[in-house]
C-alpha cells in the first residue's frame, strides 16, 4: 500500500459546488394554482401592520421569486407569489395563521439544496424561509446539546461543535449551504451514516409550528422521556407538510480522533461487499464510499484530484477509520493484506496525516459537482446491504437493455446500502428529450427497488420529483395513514401541498 498524495489548495467539494446545480431550469411550469391577488396583500399587509414584519422580510420582485423559489432540482420552474423571511417562531406562526386564513398554500424553505424538489414553489405559493432565524442558543456541556435556529449552515453547526471540542457527524456535499431545517425535513444522511446514523439519530428536541398554526415543543431535549407518543419523530422526514420546524436541540458527539483513509481499487463488485465485510469485522468504519471507474474518468478529466493508482480500476471503494492507537492500525493493515491476498483488492492507498485523508476524500466527495455539467439524471435508491449486489445485477441489466447508449455512473454510501444512479446526458439531446427517455422506464427501475424491499428515496425525500413512485415503498394502507397524519396537523392543506402525496 502506498501513502496518499499530497493535499492540494483545491476548495472542498462543497464550496465548489454551492449554487452550481440552480441553473438550467427551463421546463414549463406547472399550472398556475389561483391564487387571489387580494388574499395575498392582505397578509402580507397584516404581517407588516400587526407582525412586525419590515420591508427586508417581503420581497416579491421576479429575482427574488426565481432565486427563493426553487431547489437543485431542474425538473419544475418556480412560480411563488411571494418571499417571507421571519425572524422568530411567532413570525412563523403569525405567517401560518395568516395562510389558513386566506386558503394561501405555504412552501418551508431552507437551504435549498435538496433534489427532489421538496423546496420548489411551483403554484402561487408563499415561500417562508429561515434564512434569518440563524442563530445559534444555549448550549448545555453536560448533554452535550446546543439548541440552535433552523436556519443554521450544517457547516456552522459542525464548526461550532469543533470549538467545544465535540463532533456533529451528519455530513455531505451541500454542508457549506444547507440548513439544519431542511435536513431535519428529509431526515439527511451523508457520508458517515455507517457509523453515526441520519439527521434523525441527532435531534433531541423540535420547536415546530403546525399547519393549523400551533406552537409545538417536542420533547424538550431529553433522552428519556417515556410519556406517550412522540411527535417530534413525525416532524423529521416529513418534508415541511405537516408544519414548520423552527428550533431544534442537537445532539453531539465526542470529535473522532486520528481518522485515516484507505481508497480500494478493485475489479469485480462482488469484491466490494468482501473488503466491507472483512474491514467491519474488526474495525468501526466511520465511512465506506463505493464509486465507478466512469466517476473516476470524469472526476480526472477535471484536474482537481489527482489519479489514486497507477492503474484504473472498474470499482473503487474510500473507507475511514479512528486510529489512535497502533494496534487498531495493525488490525487495518493485516485485513488489507489479507484482502490482497484473497484478489479482492487490486491496489490501495491510505493517509498518512489529516491533509492526505482531505486529499483522498475528493474521489468521492467531487463527484456530484464533476458530473453535473452532463445534466444526470440521478435515482437516489436503497436497499438492505445484503442484497446489494444482486440489487445492482438487476439494476444495470435494466440499465443497460434500457439506456444502450447512455453513460451510466455509479456512486454511493454502499457501507448504509444507499446507491447513486446517475445517467449522463448525450450530447445530442436536449434535457427535456433526456429526462423524458430517463422517466419512460422509471417503473422498470422502482420494481426492481421493490422487489428488494427498498426505498426509492433513500436520503433526498420524495417531494415532487418521487411523488409518482411512492407506491413503490409505501403500500397503500400506509400511504392512507400518512394522509390522515396530515389532516391532523394540517386539516386545510397549506403545508406544501402537493410534495410527497396529493391531499
Amino acid at each position: 500500500m502506498t501513502a496518499s498524495h499530497q493535499a492540494s489548495n483545491k476548495a472542498p467539494a462543497h464550496e465548489q459546488a454551492h449554487g452550481a446545480h440552480q441553473a438550467d431550469i427551463d421546463t414549463p411550469k406547472l399550472q398556475q394554482a389561483p391564487t387571489d391577488p387580494a388574499a395575498l396583500n392582505a397578509l402580507l399587509k397584516a404581517l407588516s401592520d400587526q407582525h412586525g414584519f419590515d420591508d427586508s422580510q417581503v420581497k416579491t420582485d421576479e429575482d427574488s421569486l426565481q432565486h427563493w423559489g426553487k431547489d437543485w432540482t431542474k425538473h419544475f420552474a418556480p412560480a411563488p407569489s411571494a418571499i417571507v423571511f421571519p425572524k422568530s417562531t411567532e413570525q412563523v406562526q403569525a405567517v401560518v395563521k395568516l395562510a389558513n386564513e386566506h386558503n394561501i398554500v405555504v412552501t418551508p424553505s431552507g437551504g435549498r439544496t435538496g433534489l427532489s424538489a421538496g423546496a420548489v414553489a411551483s403554484n402561487g405559493e408563499i415561500v417562508v424561509s429561515l434564512d434569518k432565524m440563524n442563530k445559534i442558543g444555549d448550549f448545555f456541556p453536560a448533554d452535550r446539546m446546543v439548541e440552535i435556529e433552523a436556519g443554521v449552515i450544517t457547516e456552522q453547526l459542525q464548526q461550532f461543535a469543533e470549538d467545544k471540542g465535540l463532533y456533529y457527524p451528519v455530513d455531505f456535499a451541500s454542508a457549506g449551504s444547507s440548513q439544519i431545517g431542511g435536513n431535519i425535513g428529509t431526515n439527511a444522511g451523508g457520508i458517515k451514516v455507517i457509523r453515526y446514523g441520519m439527521t434523525r439519530n441527532w435531534i433531541l428536541g423540535l420547536t415546530v409550528v403546525t399547519g393549523k398554526g400551533d406552537i409545538l415543543e417536542l420533547n424538550r431535549g431529553m433522552i428519556k422521556n417515556a410519556t406517550g407518543y412522540d411527535l417530534r419523530q413525525l416532524f423529521i422526514g416529513a418534508e415541511g407538510t405537516l408544519g414548520i420546524v423552527t428550533k431544534a436541540q442537537i445532539k453531539l458527539d465526542r470529535a473522532p480522533q486520528d481518522l485515516t483513509v484507505m481508497v480500494f481499487g478493485m475489479d469485480e463488485f462482488d469484491h466490494v461487499m468482501n473488503v466491507l465485510s472483512a474491514f467491519q469485522s474488526q474495525l468501526d468504519l466511520t465511512a465506506f464510499e463505493f464509486f465507478d471507474e466512469v466517476a473516476i474518468e470524469k472526476l480526472m478529466a477535471t484536474g482537481h484530484v489527482q489519479e489514486p493508482f497507477e492503474a484504473r480500476t472498474k470499482y473503487y471503494t474510500l473507507l475511514e477509520f479512528e486510529a489512535p492507537y497502533e494496534p487498531i492500525m495493525d488490525k487495518a493493515m493485516a485485513m488489507f493484506e489479507q484482502c490482497m491476498e484473497n484478489g479482492w483488492i487490486v491496489d490501495g492507498v491510505m493517509s498518512q496525516n489529516l491533509a492526505q485523508a482531505a486529499e483522498l476524500w475528493k474521489l468521492r466527495e467531487y463527484i456530484s459537482e464533476t458530473i453535473s455539467v452532463f445534466t444526470p439524471y440521478k435515482n437516489d435508491v436503497s436497499v438492505l446491504i445484503s442484497y446489494v449486489p444482486e440489487f445492482i445485477k438487476d439494476i444495470e441489466e435494466v440499465v443497460n437493455s434500457n439506456y444502450p447508449d447512455f453513460e451510466i455512473c455509479w456512486f454511493g454510501h454502499i457501507g448504509d446500502g444507499n446507491l447513486h444512479l446517475n445517467i449522463l446526458k448525450p450530447e445530442n439531446l436536449s434535457k427535456d428529450e433526456f429526462f423524458k427517455k430517463c422517466q419512460s422506464v422509471n417503473d422498470l427501475v422502482f420494481q426492481t427497488v421493490q422487489k428488494y424491499g427498498g426505498s426509492v428515496s433513500a436520503e433526498h425525500g420524495v417531494g415532487m420529483t418521487k411523488k409518482p413512485y411512492l407506491n413503490y415503498t409505501r403500500p397503500d394502507v400506509e400511504i392512507e395513514y400518512l394522509k390522515a397524519l396530515k389532516q391532523v396537523f394540517d386539516p386545510n392543506g397549506i403545508m406544501n401541498r402537493g410534495k410527497i402525496f396529493d391531499i
